[in-house]
């Protein structure tokens, strides 16, 4: 039994459909056989399988593995599931399925886009998304761009999102398995990069993806979902912070949003919105992490009511929708479904414009939104349809 058996449990693996999870790879890239496509094998059992699938569906399959951090020294940590093993296990699945298959190092791109920019949110006072940055430059810009390079008609991934052709234009749409679903992590992906991007999962669940990898004799069929940053794999990103942001650590007072100094900290990157557990104040009620000041190093607590957003503006904008653009959308005053997190349902919304930004404002509060999150955008006649989103760079408070 390996180290990652004895600490993480066995995933299920449904028997599978094959010819029907062949047919539906096929269908999902809608492009004849024999043409070439890179699949972007990350070592696990989605990508893995995903090339697998195609292979099998008579496409010309080269896999493509990113080296994005020390896998080196990651193979060397303990109590971790997988750690390091990535690339090993994407060059023998390559191996097993006969297709060629590249590393390419992009570990100084993945350092500058990802990871420095992770460090540099939590200083400012926000709550990062860094799997959608690296989906936004690392994997959906450079790597497309490799993919191009290879002379490759279409790039495939093991994401949890649909790809749609409506009147000649792409749509991205949620999953089949609404506990998969990725669509949230992806909604910075262009119209020209979903034109070239293939989603072969997304008429899947993942026990029938398990029983694909088991049945074609994989031997990552049963590897666990990694649980962590790819980049924290042992989960204290606290301590990576510390390392490449020491300034941090400063410390600083906890105060309350009335004006009370209730406590100190020591580093205001320990905090994000929304937190209650080690504040180590007490004023006999409840209290929560409502704003952050990292210019006077203050974290400002109060109740939990005082948590709710009703309005928030957006950064980094993407649109994927029939308007010309989001600001078109915005200006129009557009109904959207709009969902803060990835483990929350999207609520009710409009668009709006606040000074030239795009504005989202809720019909009902939401609770715990942080600037440096996402904000993805859904069609609120058809809501399995992603229309975009942005990063949300300012809130307002229910009661401001």
């Amino acid at each position: 039994m390996t180290l990652a058996e004895d600490i993480c449990p066995v995933p299920t693996i449904a028997r599978p459909d094959m010819d029907a999870a062949i047919e539906a790879a096929r269908a999902a890239v809608g492009l004849p056989a024999g043409a070439r496509i890179v699949a972007a094998m990350s070592g696990g059992v989605d990508s893995t399988v995903v090339a697998a699938l195609l292979h099998k569906a008579g496409y010309d399959v080269v896999g493509v593995t990113l080296q994005l951090y020390d896998h080196g020294a990651a193979l060397k940590k303990k109590g971790a599931c997988c750690a390091g093993q990535d690339i090993h296990d994407a060059r023998l699945a390559a191996e097993t399925l006969g297709i060629p298959h590249y590393v390419l190092d992009y570990e100084s791109r993945f350092r500058d886009a990802v990871i420095d920019q992770f460090a540099d949110s939590y200083l400012a006072g926000q709550t990062p998304v860094p799997c959608i940055r690296c989906n936004q430059t690392v994997k959906f810009r450079d790597l497309l761009d490799v993919a191009r390079d290879l002379g490759a008609e279409a790039m495939a991934t093991g994401h949890y999102v649909r790809r749609a052709v409506v009147d000649a234009r792409p749509q991205m749409r949620k999953a089949v398995d609404p506990s998969r679903d990725q669509s949230y992590f992806l909604f910075a992906t262009t119209a020209e990069q979903l034109d070239f991007l293939r989603f072969p999962l997304a008429d899947l669940e993942k026990p029938q993806v398990r029983g694909v990898a088991a049945e074609l004799g994989l031997r990552i069929a049963a590897k666990p979902d990694s649980q962590d940053i790819c980049f924290v794999p042992n989960g204290d990103y606290r301590s990576l912070i510390d390392k490449l942001r020491p300034q941090g650590r400063e410390p600083g007072q906890i105060v309350h949003m009335d004006g009370r100094v209730l406590g100190s900290h020591s580093g205001i990157t320990d905090y994000t919105i929304g937190q209650r557990r080690g504040l180590n104040v007490a004023v006999g009620e409840p209290l929560f992490v409502t704003r952050l000041d990292p210019a006077r190093r203050r974290v400002i607590v109060g109740p939990r009511e005082a948590l709710l957003t009703s309005a928030l503006t957006l950064d980094e904008t993407n649109w994927l929708g029939d308007e010309p653009s989001i600001a078109a959308a915005a200006e129009a005053g557009a109904r959207v479904l709009a969902r803060v997190r990835s483990t929350r349902p999207p609520s009710p919304a409009r668009l709006g414009l606040v000074e030239g930004a795009v504005s989202v404002t809720f019909d009902a509060g939401e609770e715990g939104v942080a600037p440096g999150q996402a904000c993805a955008l859904y069609d609120t006649t058809d809501p399995d349809r992603l229309l975009g989103g942005g990063f949300i760079r300012t809130t307002l408070a229910v009661s401001a």
